[in-house]
């Protein structure tokens, strides 16, 4: 599948769609509330998506600056590229996530993909649109699954 455009992250948030005030005072809580929500495949448990993103935080802390946290799998979890999602979790208390820019995380890309070179183009297709202040500024205003992804395509233009 071709990544190099905006359209296929559209797409995976899509699939994994948008949640808004989630709770938790860690990485860790948010973690486990986050993981109970996601609509898995047969096959992958929310215990395991949570030891997942548990197991790659405590590596590194994942906040890459501006408010933003990319939590991700150290290795990829999903068995197919059908399966693969990003879901966008906004926080509903902003979290102190060591991010290298000191700013409290208030949203997240949850990454889960099913192989590392997939894994990699999003996460550059991803830091693309976070350069974009139209993004950012959509990001803080909570935007929805709609306008999210009408942006994010009208940004591909």
């Amino acid at each position: 599948m071709e990544t190099e455009n905006n359209s296929y992250i559209a797409d995976m948030i899509h699939n994994g769609g948008v949640y808004k005030d989630v709770e938790g005072t860690t990485p860790q809580e948010v973690y486990e509330n986050i993981s109970k929500m996601i609509k898995l495949p047969d096959g992958i448990t929310a215990e395991q998506v949570y030891n997942s993103l548990c197991a790659r935080e405590k590596v590194l802390s994942t906040a890459v600056g501006n408010g933003i946290a990319l939590p991700h799998a150290r290795s990829p979890i999903m068995r197919s590229e059908q399966e693969q999602k990003i879901c966008v979790v906004y926080l509903k208390n902003p979290l102190n996530m060591n991010a290298p820019d000191e700013r409290l995380v208030y949203v997240m890309f949850i990454l889960l993909t099913h192989n590392s070179q997939v894994h990699l183009q999003i996460l550059s297709g991803l830091a693309g649109l976070f350069r974009s202040l139209r993004f950012r500024k959509a990001l803080e205003a909570k935007a929805d699954e709609a306008e999210l992804l009408s942006l994010i395509r009208e940004l591909d233009k």
